[in-house]
């Protein structure tokens, strides 16, 4: 193999590392944008009986999207 297919095939492989962290990252963001908004749709007495208030929609759904 040529020095120059080795560098393709090493830059290739970097380039496809970056994309699958790309779309790793997006699916994340929509989990997050999907559960907050889930989340907001609850009523006020809904979110109580939960264990929950407003103030910590966005910390849930934070933590269910990014496993922190």
């Amino acid at each position: 193999m040529s020095e120059a297919t080795v560098s393709a095939a090493v830059h290739t492989g970097r380039l496809s590392t970056v994309f699958r962290g790309f779309a790793r990252k997006i699916a994340q963001y929509r989990v997050y944008r999907n559960t907050l908004a889930e989340l907001q749709q609850l009523g006020d007495h809904e979110l109580t009986d939960l264990g929950m208030n407003r103030s910590v929609l966005r910390s849930v759904a934070y933590k269910s999207a990014y496993d922190v």
